[in-house]
């Protein structure tokens, strides 16, 4: 991922690896991460266990939102593409328990097909 699509937004595929060694402290005994996306300051974090959505906030990001849903919570998720003049595409994941759906914004990019794909894989059946 270049510094032009970082900059527009595009989200990205993130290094497990990296995102292992970051992510160390959340995860539990065994746990691991399987695929990580990124945009700027955002992450969506899927791990063997759950999916972990990552919200930095203000304008320093020194505030963070660690948001842990187990696949089994997820009830329903649908993707709206971006169109020709579209700058995002939004993902909307549908909580147990929950009303209103979890919207996150992904940007541009080829990633957005790949997680849809991971949560088809990940979530009951």
């Amino acid at each position: 991922m270049g510094l032009l699509d970082t900059l527009l937004g595009h989200a990205g595929e993130k290094s497990t690896d990296k995102v292992n060694e970051d992510f160390a402290p959340l995860l539990a005994p065994g746990e691991s991460v399987q695929r990580a996306f990124g945009e700027i300051r955002d992450l969506i974090v899927f791990t063997d266990r759950r999916l972990i959505l990552v919200d930095k906030q203000g304008v320093t990001g020194r505030k963070t939102e660690f948001l842990s849903l187990p696949y089994r919570s997820i009830v329903m998720f649908s993707l709206e593409t971006a169109g020709h003049f579209d700058l995002e595409a939004e993902l909307r994941l549908w909580v147990s328990g929950q009303p209103n759906p979890i919207i996150r914004h992904l940007g541009r990019s080829a990633g957005s097909e790949d997680i849809i794909a991971l949560l088809a894989q990940n979530t009951p059946r």
